[in-house]
């Protein structure tokens, strides 16, 4: 197939359809209605996984040849399967790439996938880095899939992961600091219970959040980390994307602290915005602590957010039609009701 995108940046959600409507983008079953979201679009889980007994990146073999060095049983996710934590899987997703020249890609987790600590990485054939998708790309695509805090129940059709895709190199247009919230309320975050229960990833507002975290409450304007453990946060002030822009949430430099926040990091158009009705929203922060434990005190920069251009406004904005997360303060991912 032949587009033409006259300038560098993500592709909105119309130009996302156009790819799938060209075959550049493909899947084993129909498309849901609701898979392309402004500025990226949804992967799912086909009923074919593996548990493997080691991560790995495929360099120059193909995954299925890697996963059989690897692998230490298959499994049917027809009727749904509850993955361990603590466990690795990698799972064969619905979609297939054929990127035509000029695009690359670049996955992320979803915002609910990172918020029950799932950590996933998307993998292609003959890659050489996780996530990332190289331009003119045709095959198949895996996903890691490490549960840390909960053991979660899924099944063909989750969606763990989003994929954004870029023409050419887009410029940095902005980038940001985001601090740390620990004055918002009498709730200044949640941390993972380690001995919950499972998380059905598919049932939304279906789970009691006492069963699964503990709130932390205000003690002098600090927390402290402890080794191991899993925090939910907010940002101390507001996040707004504009609707001709997307942006990702980056890590910070590791010097600054012993700690890693935000598994899921893209924020799609309109995110926050009076425009699409979600101005104060805030970024929600999962924050795990590395082997040392870390004394984060309020508004502490934690993250990056990056700011780049789309090619073109999308034909959608994100929380039109309904969202979980715009207008969201402190918020636990839409599986448990609210507290």
């Amino acid at each position: 197939m032949s587009l033409e995108f006259p300038t560098h940046g993500i592709l909105p959600s119309q130009s996302i359809e156009a790819l799938i409507a060209g075959g550049a983008i493909s899947s084993a079953t129909p498309w849901d209605a609701d898979q392309v979201q402004p500025a990226s679009l949804d992967l799912r889980l086909s009923d074919r996984a593996w548990r493997v007994r080691a991560s790995f990146l495929p360099g120059k073999r193909l995954v299925s040849e890697r996963i059989a060095d690897v692998e230490m049983h298959p499994i049917d996710m027809t009727h749904g399967v509850v993955l361990e934590k603590g466990c690795v899987y990698i799972a064969e997703l619905q979609e297939r790439l054929s990127l035509p020249p000029g695009l690359i890609a670049r996955a992320n987790p979803k915002s609910s996938t990172g918020r029950v600590d799932v950590f996933v990485r998307l993998l292609t054939d003959r890659g050489g880095s996780f996530d990332d998708v190289d331009e003119g790309y045709a095959g198949p695509l895996y996903l890691e899939i490490a549960p840390q805090t909960f053991s979660i129940l899924v099944r063909p059709g989750t969606r763990l992961n989003q994929l954004r895709l870029k023409a050419g190199e887009p410029p940095k247009l902005e980038t940001r600091s985001v601090g740390v919230d620990l004055q918002g309320g009498d709730i200044i975050g949640f941390r993972g219970r380690r001995h919950a229960g499972v998380v059905d990833l598919d049932r939304i507002d279906g789970h009691d959040p006492k069963d699964f975290w503990e709130p932390l409450t205000l003690r002098r304007g600090e927390l402290l980390l402890d080794p191991g453990e899993f925090y939910i946060l907010a940002s101390s002030d507001s996040v707004e994307i504009p609707v001709d822009q997307a942006a990702e949430m980056t890590p910070i430099d590791p010097s600054v602290g012993e700690f890693r926040v935000h598994y899921a990091g893209f924020f799609d158009p309109g995110f926050g915005t009076d425009e699409a009705h979600g101005a104060g929203s805030k970024g929600v922060l999962e924050v795990r602590t590395h082997d040392t434990p870390f004394l984060l005190e309020h508004g502490q920069i934690v993250a990056r957010l990056v700011y780049e251009p789309l090619t073109e406004r999308p034909s959608r904005l994100y929380g039109e039609g309904g969202s979980h997360y715009q207008r969201q303060g402190l918020k636990l991912s839409k599986h448990f009701r609210a507290w």
